[in-house]
């Protein structure tokens, strides 16, 4: 990954959005960009840099879901307090008459009865403020603005920022396709990167869905930016955009790419449509031939020989009975013990009672979230015999 040259150019504040459980991980992305004064905050990373680090991290974080440039700080106890402050910011300075805007609101132990109320005094504010100067207004556009406006009030604490990125950056731009429940890119990049795979080792997904969890961990291995599959940024509308310098950066990052891998990575489900719109997002992203996708159950498969890593996103169980929840896990822990002796395993869950039936000894839990639904991480080391004999032989 590139760093930040020393010449970056002027400093300020940015915030890094990102899913709980994710914080620490993110730091250290943006760490390894160059970034300074990096401060983990819950669903955030803050921190500070210039114009080439803003690009370098919408392109190259594998975590983030925005990365925000806040411009004002401000006290607002009620609604006055915020029109009136929105209204005092020259927003000549961020937006064009002829450019759109949307407002993104998110209120937190506020007196403000809802978020969208918040971005109606907002959008208000800056409706007002070009009358006033200039006869006219931008207009809003919901679905495809040019420029996006993030108001985050905090009890009585309003942040007004600027997002850098439009889409969600989890919206890498290759996943054409969707198994019935995929996993959101950046969890799943965020799982790949808490499991501590050595990127040099197989790697195997034997319920890949839609492919979102190998297809994240061949883009890791390959050291391709994630961002390198987008064709749009939000920064490319903000009245400073440099192209030339993005321009450098993409290109750099280009050449950055690993030609190819040296060992397998192999994805399979046992549907033999989500096997396919799996290989067709894995070529959308440009990894197509870095990954053997196969149609097998995974008590069938057999993987590449260890040592590897082994990472699963199994159903959940919201359709299933009791008993075929307890017998799906049961068979997964089956299927771990035949054919994966010697591998990490890794199984990420949203039903923590049935993966009790794994009948396995976890010696790692780590608590995320897919959406609203409380998950864990859990890694399994599938070592032969106790694992007393497992490290006496290192």
């Amino acid at each position: 990954m590139m760093t930040t040259s020393a010449k970056d150019a002027e400093r300020f504040r940015m915030i890094a959005k990102t899913l709980f459980g994710l914080e620490e991980i993110l730091a250290e992305e943006l760490i390894a960009l160059g970034a300074a004064d990096v401060r983990p905050m819950n669903r955030s990373v803050e921190f500070h840099g210039g114009k080439e680090l803003l690009y370098k991290a919408n392109l190259w974080c594998r975590t983030a879901t925005r990365i925000l440039k806040p411009i004002i700080n401000f006290k607002a106890g009620d609604e006055k307090a915020l029109y009136d402050n929105v209204l005092r910011i020259d927003w000549r300075d961020y937006l064009g008459l002829d450019q759109t805007f949307v407002i993104d609101a998110v209120i937190s132990k506020s007196g403000f009865d809802n978020s969208l109320y918040a971005a109606q005094k907002t959008k208000d504010a800056i409706a007002d403020h070009f009358r006033k100067r200039t006869g006219r207004r931008p207009s809003v556009d919901l679905k495809n603005p040019d420029i996006r406006i993030n108001i985050y009030i905090y009890r009585d604490e309003c942040t007004i920022a600027l997002d850098s990125s439009g889409e969600p950056l989890f919206k890498r731009g290759y996943r054409s396709k969707t198994g019935e429940a995929p996993l959101n890119e950046v969890l799943a990049a965020g799982i790949v990167l808490h499991s501590g795979w050595d990127q040099k080792s197989p790697f195997v997904d034997a319920m890949c869905g839609s492919g979102t969890i190998i297809i994240e961990a061949a883009l890791l291995a390959r050291n391709i930016a994630p961002g390198l599959t987008r064709e749009k940024y939000g920064f490319m509308n903000w009245a400073d955009f440099d192209i030339d310098l993005f321009k450098r950066i993409h290109q750099e990052a280009r050449k950055e790419i690993v030609p190819r891998l040296e060992f397998e990575m192999v994805g399979s489900d046992k549907a033999s449509k989500q096997v396919q719109e799996a290989a067709a997002n894995a070529r959308k992203a440009g990894v197509g031939r870095d990954i053997i996708f196969k149609q097998s159950a995974i008590g069938d498969l057999i993987p590449p020989s260890p040592p590897g890593a082994l990472i699963i996103n199994p159903p959940y169980g919201g359709r299933m009975s009791v008993d075929d929840i307890r017998t799906f896990y049961q068979s997964i822990g089956d299927a771990l013990k035949k054919h994966f002796i010697g591998y990490d395993a890794y199984i990420f869950t949203g039903n923590l009672a049935a993966a009790r039936y794994i009948g396995l000894r976890t010696s790692r839990r780590i608590e995320m979230y897919n959406g609203p639904i409380e998950c864990r991480l859990l890694k399994f080391e599938m070592y032969e015999g106790s694992r007393k004999t497992k490290y006496q032989k290192q």
